[in-house]
């Protein structure tokens, strides 16, 4: 997942203050995109924002999906009513395209070299889960299950789980995002539509929505205690939301 910033050092600064990231130059260069790690890990991409006819984009946490050929994924992706902003185009080693599915969610897909100490996972820093809120969380199932062919892959690499009003996707034998209803894709409010969120594992939640607001951060929802852990919602300086988890995934209510 990647955060775009409009203030990549700024970004920096929040980021580390609150998740304790460290941060190195990325593939596109010094100034323009940086790796956050966590106790030496990769786990997040930052990059800031360019500006097109004076208005730059908003800064937003987004989720990627790994694909094999992003020329393919983006096929299915409009075949199946979904929107293909930008790409596929070349992104340092590999390809990537800016996307929607049916309902406005954004996200990304990915194809090239993953490297193998790419953190995925309820680690301290790391994203713990991946939440999509949408209208219809089973026709959103059916959509990412056609557009990544999930029902092809092996039990123990992809496992989708329908619960009541969500949906669960398992691989590696951990719960790593889930597929909820209730969003209104007409709402005035960003965060009512449809959209994916991001968990980020800490050890201490409390302490460090303390520490996000020390560093002019916003609380969106106080934590709380939840089937996912202790969870809080955030705001960094720039309006990007993001959530806290101590690190417990849907399995522990399944």
């Amino acid at each position: 997942m990647s955060l775009t910033a409009q203030d990549l050092r700024s970004a920096q600064d929040f980021y580390g203050a609150v998740l304790g990231w460290e941060f190195e130059p990325g593939v596109q260069g010094p100034g323009s995109y940086v790796v956050a790690h966590a106790n030496g890990t990769p786990v997040a991409g930052l990059m800031e924002s360019t500006q097109t006819m004076g208005v730059r984009l908003p800064v937003v946490w987004t989720a990627y999906f790994v694909a094999d050929s992003a020329d393919t994924i983006a096929s299915r992706i409009r075949e199946r009513g979904g929107t293909v902003a930008v790409g596929p185009l070349e992104f340092g080693r590999g390809r990537m395209a800016w996307v929607a599915d049916p309902w406005d969610a954004n996200f990304c897909i990915w194809e090239g070299p993953v490297d193998a100490d790419w953190h995925a996972g309820p680690a301290l820093g790391a994203a713990a889960w991946l939440e999509l809120r949408t209208r219809d969380p089973f026709a959103s199932a059916v959509f990412y299950g056609e557009v990544f062919d999930w029902d092809s892959r092996a039990p123990e690499m992809i496992d989708v789980r329908y619960e009541h009003d969500r949906v669960l996707l398992r691989t590696a034998g951990h719960t790593v995002a889930g597929i909820y209803g209730g969003a209104v894709e007409a709402s005035p409010d960003p965060d009512v539509r449809p959209r994916w969120h991001v968990y980020f594992c800490h050890g201490d939640v409390d302490a460090a929505v303390s520490r996000a607001v020390a560093a002019n951060g916003t609380v969106v929802t106080p934590p709380e205690n939840t089937p996912l852990g202790r969870v809080a919602a955030l705001r960094d300086p720039e309006g990007g939301l993001f959530h806290l988890t101590s690190g417990e995934t849907a399995d522990a209510d399944s």
